[in-house]
């Protein structure tokens, strides 16, 4: 929130710093940063213009900064000059500030002293020196020593700028600058300050970091504050009459800026400008939208919104309360936030409620917690052990070992028998061991069993676990190091992956992705290597983790040498093994968020046939269409089946050709049926010579009777025509007169049939469902004409 409001506050910043581990210690660091900052040969800072705080019990620190000649009225005690985080090092610090004079504050040095927020004394240093170590129990003057001390260090590279460049503030250095300047040249607005400005050069910086280290906006977690950042920004835009995206544009100047140094931020350039694009579109039209709506809210509401606008405003608009709260302090007005936080908590409950608590009960349940007798898991190596039961639940067994592989990492569990008893589900206990749903049977504590995996399911779940490895890669390599695993579901019917992307992807994309996980499996297949070792070493080298996923110390890489992950799971000893591969289907299933899904093994083409069950029911229906015709239609023939993607394209396309096939021959048949009507005129006519008539006639297209009644009335020249239609058990009325009586005629047919009608004077329509007294109702018209 201080972001541009003050002359030194970021979302992202650069800290630099000097550090020492057993070296060096406070008498050198407080002389060696002395001389950086005051030496002409380095930042040449006049030593009046310095001002250090200290911790009040660290004279040590005072002393030598008195021996380095700072006088003492430039020293000034503080009691929150202590770093501590916990137990572990601590140590008092010196913090350093720079006086930019009373320009931009009258007052003096007891703004450093009461610690008040101002734009004249800037820390630019802070020097930590952790000499202690903290204990719970102990007071602070009572901590030990630590035997080896240490020196950390930090000072903000934007602040240092500001100092040297001498400007107001951060972002008149070079740093902003640019950015500033590029918002100037597209918002035709000059830059006197404004916070505005401020706000986007700081938070385009912020985000051109993040997504090119990888981060993605999201609802939940960093990528919702990267999602508020972008959203501000935008906001802020508005009052610079930025209507359409802009921060995009933005992107180069933070590459040109600061891409000499961070060579990555040049290779992720494009993927950053997509990513801010369509975020910025997308939310362009939901604040356009939730605006109006809240600024509805605040006329009719008055001084205070309610909790339920802003919740609906949250809810049906997908306005964020952040915004809700910056557009009612720029109106003076207040929200209810408690009262949305509740109706927050309203929905969370009722969609918790929604949901099932099986699992989460189960895990808390206290006879689980309370089981530590150790299981071990065999089944990398083996699918049939002879075991023993340690453990009866109401919900299972527990054996000493296993070969069934539990649910997990996105695995789910192996089948097969204990004893010749199903297994019809395999969990993991709080503790590490496994727990075995047996179909039927009685288990006693002791017993020997045989338990057996089921190796055909082992077979096809380890097919789709590596497939969905291979498929991990694939994505990376064709729509860039930015899509990211965000879950997965690998059994033996399937595979499911969700990943994040920027955009939906073309069908000829897609293909791509399938085809290279095809080539790794039939042109160049690759050896599949199990290797175990510490998690830093995992990372060094090259194997993917998953952010936000737990991992112990020593982890398992499943190297494969395209891809390497992290994974507990199953695999095969060679991709080959998986035999083929094939997409099924490609969605988006929220915002940023995409899912594919697919087959593997030696069915796969009879695999693919089974998703596209539902297109061959609809061609039956099209088919049946087709038949009943009065026309002939030439069907093409159906697309071969590959086993592929493209299967799913082919299939897709071929029903909507077959769809306008049909509805070019619809349209055909109406001509022909119109024209043959058209043509037989003298068929309806019984007497050419009244001028006034009632025709009854069967089974006429509803497109063609208006046209047809126009071409009777020219023909007989008629005052008055009533046409009645009679087809499929219903009765249609039109009417046209010269005489304007047709309205009145209709009406009089659908009272007279129960039916209903109405319209102008000289043309009018209507019709009936009961044609018990229909013929009365045609004489009936027949004697008013």
């Amino acid at each position: 929130d201080n972001v541009g409001k003050t002359a030194r506050h970021h979302t992202f910043f650069e800290m630099l710093g000097n550090f020492s581990v057993g070296d060096y210690f406070k008498e050198d660091a407080i002389k060696w940063g002395l001389e950086l900052l005051t030496d002409p040969k380095w930042f040449g800072f006049p030593v009046e213009k310095l001002y250090m705080t200290y911790y009040p019990d660290d004279l040590e620190a005072r002393d030598i900064w008195i021996r380095n000649g700072i006088k003492a009225d430039h020293l000034i005690p503080r009691e929150d000059n202590f770093w501590e985080i916990g137990p572990g090092p601590c140590g008092p610090d010196t913090e350093i500030y720079f006086d930019r004079g009373e320009k931009y504050d009258k007052r003096g040095k007891e703004l450093i002293e009461q610690d008040l927020e101002n734009e004249r004394y800037i820390e630019i240093w802070n020097i930590v020196f952790s000499q202690y170590n903290s204990k719970v129990g102990l007071s602070r003057e009572n901590y030990p020593e630590l035997p080896n001390k240490n020196i950390d260090t930090g000072a903000g590279l934007e602040r240092f700028t500001c100092v040297i460049q001498q400007v107001e503030t951060n972002f008149e250095t070079d740093l902003f600058m640019p950015t500033i300047k590029h918002v100037v040249a597209i918002s035709k607005v000059k830059y006197e300050g404004q916070m505005a400005f401020k706000v986007i050069a700081d938070h385009i910086k912020a985000l051109v970091f993040a997504i090119s280290d990888g981060a993605m906006l999201s609802n939940e977690g960093r990528g919702y504050v990267l999602r508020r950042l972008l959203r501000r920004a935008v906001k802020y835009g508005r009052k610079l009459n930025l209507t359409e995206p802009f921060l995009y544009l933005l992107v180069d100047d933070v590459v040109s800026t600061m891409g000499v140094f961070y060579k990555n931020l040049n290779d992720t350039k494009d993927i950053v400008k997509k990513i801010v694009f369509k975020e910025e579109q997308k939310f362009l039209e939901t604040i356009n939208d939730g605006e109006k709506h809240l600024l509805d809210a605040i006329e009719k509401e008055g001084k205070v919104i309610s909790g339920v606008t802003a919740f609906k405003l949250y809810d049906t608009y997908g306005f964020p309360i952040e915004l809700t709260l910056e557009y009612a302090q720029e109106n003076d007005v207040v929200v209810d936030e408690k009262a949305f936080y509740e109706e927050l908590e309203k929905q969370k409950q009722r969609s918790r409620s929604a949901r099932s608590n099986k699992g989460s009960m189960k895990a808390q349940e206290e006879a689980y917690l309370n089981f530590v007798e150790p299981s071990k898991f065999v089944g990398y190596t083996t699918l049939q052990t002879e075991a023993k039961v340690i453990k009866v639940f109401d919900q299972g067994i527990v054996l000493d070992e296993t070969p069934f592989y539990a649910t997990s990492g996105g695995q789910v569990a192996d089948q097969g028998t204990i004893n010749g008893l199903k297994v019809t589900d395999v969990s993991k206990l709080p503790n590490g061991q496994f727990l075995h749903q047996v179909e039927e049977g009685a288990f006693e504590e002791g017993d020997e069993v045989l338990a057996i995996v089921d190796p055909y399911e082992r077979l096809r779940t380890i097919r789709n676990h590596s497939a969905a490895h291979l498929f991990h890669q694939s994505v990376k390599d064709n729509f860039g190091k930015h899509a990211n695993q965000q879950g997965s579901q690998v059994s033996p019917k399937s595979w499911r992956f969700d990943f994040n992307h920027y955009e939906t992807e073309s069908e000829e994309q897609i293909l791509k992705v399938e085809a290279l996980v095809k080539h790794y499996i039939h042109e160049k297949p690759l050896d599949v290597i199990i290797r175990e070792m510490p998690l830093e070493e995992a990372k060094q080298y090259g194997a993917m983790a998953l952010f936000g996923e737990k991992y112990h110390d020593i982890v398992r890489v499943v190297d494969m040498g395209w891809s390497k992950e992290l994974c507990g799971g199953t695999h095969v000893k060679n991709t080959r093994e998986i035999v083929d591969f094939a997409i099924t289907s490609y969605e988006s299933i929220g915002s940023g968020i995409y899912r594919m899904e697919g087959v593997t093994g030696t069915d796969v083409i009879q695999q693919v046939k089974g998703f596209l069950e539902p297109l061959y029911n609809e061609l039956e229906t099209l088919y049946d269409k087709v038949n009943k015709m009065e026309v002939n239609v030439n069907i093409p023939e159906q697309p071969e089946i590959i086993g592929s993607y493209q299967d799913i394209i082919n299939m897709r396309h071929y029903v909507i050709e077959i769809k306008e096939l049909i509805k070019e021959k619809e349209k055909e048949l109406s001509r022909m049926k119109q024209q043959d009507v058209l043509q037989r005129l003298d068929d309806f006519i019984d007497d050419l010579d009244s001028k006034n008539q009632v025709i009854v006639m069967q089974d006429i297209d509803s497109k063609v009777l208006k046209q047809l009644m126009d071409a009777l009335y020219d023909k007989i020249k008629a005052e008055t025509l009533f046409i009645v239609n009679i087809q499929d058990g219903k009765a249609t009325f039109l009417c046209k007169s010269s005489k304007d009586q047709a309205g009145n005629l209709v009406k009089l047919a659908a009272t007279l049939t129960s039916g209903s009608g109405g319209g102008r004077p000289n043309m009018a329509q209507g019709g009936t469902q009961d044609l018990t007294h229909l013929d009365e109702a045609i004489e009936t018209i027949r004697k008013s004409l």
